[in-house]
């Protein structure tokens, strides 16, 4: 996929997301790279009517969206299991970013089992490109990973069939809101920055914007 250009400045909301990379020619991958540059644009909390409307429009049944979730945890286990390694974190943020690290890893695992189930073929692990130096980028990048993630969780879920599938997608995205409000608490950001409720976004916008932050395969 080729990288969509716009003749309109970007100015992201988050711009540590500006350099994150998903290489990979998945319609999973595709939908990830969209959700990242829409939270990069405006804000974690816009992502799930994206995703929503993205999952919608491919008409694949619960094993696509599931790929989608595995195509998010892949990245999240990559960034605290590979990247957390690279910038000398200490302390709290050591021990946070391992902790993780084991939690995304079973989530691949789990939805691995679940796409198999559905008679589906897990999508392959793309590679990635995190714009972290040192710990107060990663950390940084961390809060928008992992809230941006909680979207999309939410994004998808309104489109599973299966209620023994929505409950596991259930259970796992608990998990991914807090690792995000243990995040926010440690580098001293509000969990809850929202007043209780997303703010939605409506397709315009993300096609007026997002396209100039997704990278090519």
């Amino acid at each position: 996929m080729s990288t969509i250009h716009h003749s309109e400045p970007v100015d992201p909301v988050s711009p540590e997301m500006a350099g994150v990379e998903v290489r990979g020619l998945t319609r999973a991958s595709f939908i990830l790279r969209g959700a990242l540059a829409t939270g990069a644009l405006y804000g974690a909390g816009t992502v799930a009517p994206f995703v929503t409307t993205a999952l919608a429009q491919g008409g694949g049944g619960d094993a696509e969206i599931l790929n989608f979730a595995l195509t998010l945890e892949y990245l999240e286990s990559d960034f605290y299991n590979v990247k957390a390694k690279e910038v000398g974190l200490k302390g709290q943020a050591k021990s946070y970013a391992a902790l993780f690290g084991e939690e995304e890893q079973d989530h691949v695992v789990a939805l691995t089992g679940f796409v198999k189930q559905l008679g589906g073929k897990p999508v392959a692990k793309p590679t990635f490109v995190f714009p972290a130096s040192d710990e107060s980028s990663f950390l940084a990048l961390a809060s928008v990973l992992e809230n941006t993630g909680v979207g999309a969780y939410n994004g998808a879920a309104p489109s599973l069939k299966s209620k023994t599938v929505l409950a596991g997608a259930g259970s796992i995205v608990q998990i991914e809101a807090r690792h995000a409000a243990a995040i926010d608490l440690l580098i001293g950001k509000s969990p809850t920055p929202d007043q209780g409720f997303d703010r939605p976004l409506t397709k315009a916008e993300v096609l007026a914007k997002a396209g100039p932050l997704i990278k090519a395969a």
